[in-house]
Parts: structure tokens; C-alpha cells; sequence
């Protein structure tokens, strides 16, 4: 084909790949629930040459899917059949770090880690942080708009990102790399593309916030009698330490149990069994009695009821073995069966609330299933997942996902809640969007997708469903 050679051209021949075992690792998506076909994956170098991809595809009138690391769990960055993947990996440039200004600009094939480590390394701190840092790609964790552990002191992505470079759907690029705190100059176009999935545009580079690194950390795993204890302990902390809380991660015994099963070297640090555990961990860029202060948290804790148990890490590998409980939870359950996924969101306050209904009802819809709640409760993110009751048959259990979908996620709706808290939609949710969007919501987003993609070339049938 004639696009091809044109694709060859601009990226190299060495750069356009078309073989089936060169493409497969593009086509298959994280959890192996879609599989898609493309012309060809061409692997860019830099914004010039996205730029030109992206004309010659849509003057050819092919489509396009931008993907970065494909860690995606919503198979938005796989691709339909004839359409070429724009990878970004070859985009991995730090092109600036600003320690005074706190600011860092990342090209959008950049791995969160090797983000994470340039900030370091000047300093400072970048604080998105998530299972896939060693592989997921900045630009994808724009596009999907990541959550992650440290969602309740500093935001999502999208409250990280000043500005962004990004290559439009006509092969236009729209230079907002601005590191400003404040730019009142109209539109706030960023956030059109931050979330989008790669509908829009495709994100190349973008300007970051840093922070001062933290010089103490102080970390707890606390057993729980239920989540509202949980819940209780986080706005104490919140109250008592001055707002230095991190993170709060809640671990359900489930999780921890098929951990201990299942992930080499994770331990309990406890003597005892406890039905749910909270880790808490608080951080500050000054040496300031953190891990007093979270003992103090923690004994009005156990006298109030609210902590059953506690252990505080007094070292760093401490620390980083209760960390290991909660990265545990989804490795276990891959080893334990078929797993059905809820990421949901409710307002903080609803979470205990919501774990418990949700639970009622999928115990009653199927007998035997293993709920495995866990994940952000310091922001309102549960990953309410669904592990297949023992000796069940797996096949015919993940056939029941649409069904136990349906079930939590319109309890989630019925409390303001979201269905999507932060893997995005992609393919996989894209019902969900036409069943809990409003209609006025979706008006705008069409009209906001046939403003910026007329053509419709950019990475179609992700996130909009069918008008």
C-alpha cells in the first residue's frame, strides 16, 4: 500500500513494522481480553514525525491508535482492523527539568519510572506512582487521565500536568508546553486531551509539576474491624497531622490471604488474623516527628475502638514489605482464577457504605463468589473485584461479567459514583457510558470529538459510544 511506503519514509524502514511477530505485542491487550489487528505500528521519533504519521494516514483515510506502554486495562490502546498504531516509545526524551520552578517536561514515550527518577535526581519528587510505573508511558498516563496511590495529597495526572504538546487530528501540532501556575488566556485545551484516551489528538510531550522531596516518611499497617474504622482513622490523621497524609490503601483479609498464597516473600506482619487492614502512610519534606505523630494517631485509634492491631515500619525495607501486601492483592488473584473488575468511585465518605451493598449483592446474585475490595480509600477509589468461587468453572464464570458489572456499578451510580475512577473506557465500558452518561453529557463530547477529529481517523470506537 501506498501509506505504508509514505510511513517507511518518515519513520524508516526499520521504524514501520508489519511482520505478525513484530506486531504482537501491540495487538494484545494487558488482561488478554481483546485482540486486535493493525496495518502496521510505526514508531515515531519525535513530534515532526508524529506530525507527518498522522497527515499521511489521514490523507490516506486510515486510522489511528496512539499507544505508549499498552498497560492499558480497558483496551483502549488496541487496535481495529486496518488501523496503524502510533507508538510513542521512541518519544522518551526529558527535555528540561526546572528544580526552581518544579516543573519537568517529558516527551510522551517517557516511562513513569525513568519520570520519576529524573525529578529525583534534581531533587525533587514526581508523585505519580502505580503498579506499572516500570513500563506504563507518560503520554498514556495523560490520555487515561492515571490515578494511582498518591491520589489524595497530590491528584490524578491531570491535576500534575501545566501544560502539553500534542499532535491534532489533521497532523497540526499545538505547542502548549507553558509551565504556569496561572494562565487565565481562555480555553484550558490541556484538559480536552488529558482523559481522551487518544480520541482527540495525540499527546507528545508534557510539562509537569514537581514537589519538594519528602525527608520523612512514616508508614503503618492497622488492623480493622470493618472499612467505617478505616474511614474514622483517615480524617483523624488528616485533622492530626496537618494534612501530611500520602496515602490510605485498604486491604480486605481476602487479599491478604491469597497474597500469602500466591507472591513470593509477602509475610503477615500481624499475630493475629483481622477481617479488613488500612495502610496509612504520611510524609513531609522536613524532618518533623512524623513517626511519633502517627503513633499518637494510632493509640487514640486502638482506644477508640477504631485499630485492632497496628505495626509502624521502623525501616525502609520494612516499609517497603508492607507495601508489598497491597501491590500483592491483583498478582494474587491473576494466580487464584478468574477475576471480574470494578473500578469504581465513590464520595470518600460512601465507601464503607458502598463495599458493603455491593457485597450483599453479588453474594445473593452468586453464591460462593470471593469479593476482593481494595485499593484507594483516601480518595474514593475501591477496586471492587469479583475472584470465581473455589472450584468454579472459570470460563463460565467470566461469561457472568456484564451481569455482576450491571450490579455494581448501577449501586455505584445510585450514590453519585463513578464506574470509571481510573482505567478509563476504552472498548470495555463504552456500554457503561451510554447507560450512566447524560445525554446532555454525551452531546458535548461528540461535539467536542467532531470538532477536534471531523475525519473520525483517531483511535475510533474507544470511549463515545454509537450516537
Amino acid at each position: 500500500m501506498d501509506v505504508l511506503n509514505r510511513l517507511a519514509a518518515i519513520v524508516g524502514p526499520t521504524n514501520l513494522l508489519t511482520a505478525d511477530s513484530d506486531l504482537e505485542h501491540y495487538v494484545t491487550e494487558e488482561r488478554g481480553l481483546y485482540r486486535g489487528e493493525a496495518l502496521a505500528v510505526a514508531r515515531p521519533a519525535d513530534t515532526e514525525q508524529v506530525a507527518a504519521v498522522v497527515a499521511a494516514c489521514v490523507q490516506a483515510g486510515v486510522a489511528m491508535v496512539p499507544q505508549g506502554g499498552n498497560t492499558g486495562l480497558c483496551g483502549g490502546g488496541v487496535p481495529n482492523q486496518g488501523a496503524v498504531v502510533v507508538s510513542t516509545e521512541r518519544l522518551n526524551r526529558i527535555r528540561a527539568v526546572d528544580p526552581l520552578n518544579f516543573t519537568l517536561v517529558a516527551e510522551a514515550g517517557c516511562v513513569l519510572a525513568a519520570v520519576q527518577q529524573a525529578a529525583d535526581q534534581a531533587g525533587c519528587l514526581f508523585p505519580l506512582s502505580l503498579g506499572a510505573e516500570g513500563s506504563c508511558r507518560i503520554g498514556g498516563n495523560l490520555s487515561t487521565n492515571a490515578g494511582g496511590v498518591g491520589v489524595l495529597r497530590y491528584g490524578n495526572t491531570r491535576d500534575l500536568a501545566l501544560g502539553l504538546e500534542v499532535v491534532l487530528a489533521d497532523g497540526r501540532v499545538w505547542n502548549g508546553l507553558r509551565s504556569l501556575r496561572k494562565d487565565n488566556t481562555g480555553y484550558d485545551l490541556k484538559h480536552l486531551f488529558i482523559g481522551a484516551e487518544g480520541t482527540l489528538g495525540i499527546i507528545t510531550a508534557a510539562s509537569l509539576k514537581l514537589f519538594p522531596k519528602p525527608r520523612e516518611i512514616a508508614t503503618a499497617f492497622i488492623a480493622l474491624p470493618d472499612p467505617a474504622a478505616g474511614l474514622a482513622i483517615l480524617g483523624a490523621a488528616r485533622r492530626a497531622s496537618g494534612d501530611l497524609v500520602t496515602a490510605c490503601e485498604l486491604v480486605p483479609r481476602i487479599g491478604l490471604d491469597l497474597g500469602l498464597a500466591h507472591v513470593a516473600g509477602l509475610r503477615d506482619p500481624l499475630d493475629a488474623p483481622y477481617p479488613w487492614y488500612l495502610l496509612l502512610e504520611l510524609s513531609s519534606s522536613r524532618p518533623s516527628g512524623l513517626l511519633p505523630a502517627l503513633e499518637a494517631i494510632l493509640a487514640q485509634a486502638l482506644e477508640d475502638g477504631h485499630a485492632l492491631d497496628a505495626v509502624l515500619a521502623q525501616s525502609g525495607d520494612q516499609r517497603k514489605a508492607l507495601w508489598r501486601i497491597r501491590e500483592g492483592v491483583p498478582e494474587a488473584q491473576k494466580k487464584e482464577g478468574g477475576s471480574i473488575k470494578h473500578d469504581v468511585a465513590v464520595p470518600v465518605s460512601r465507601v464503607p457504605e458502598m463495599i458493603e451493598t455491593c457485597t450483599r449483592a453479588v453474594e445473593a446474585a452468586m453464591p460462593g463468589v470471593r469479593v476482593v475490595a481494595f485499593g484507594h480509600m483516601g480518595d474514593g477509589n475501591i477496586h471492587f473485584n469479583l475472584t470465581q468461587p473455589v472450584g468454579a468453572d472459570k470460563a463460565s464464570f467470566l461469561d457472568r461479567w456484564a451481569e455482576m458489572n450491571r450490579i455494581v456499578h448501577d449501586i455505584v451510580a445510585e450514590m453519585a459514583g463513578s464506574v470509571s475512577a481510573e482505567h478509563g473506557i476504552g472498548q470495555l465500558k463504552i456500554a457503561e457510558m451510554a447507560r450512566y452518561k447524560q445525554d446532555v453529557e454525551l452531546d458535548l463530547m461528540r461535539a467536542v470529538k467532531a470538532a477536534l477529529d471531523p475525519t473520525g481517523l483517531m483511535n475510533p470506537g474507544k470511549v463515545l459510544p454509537p450516537a
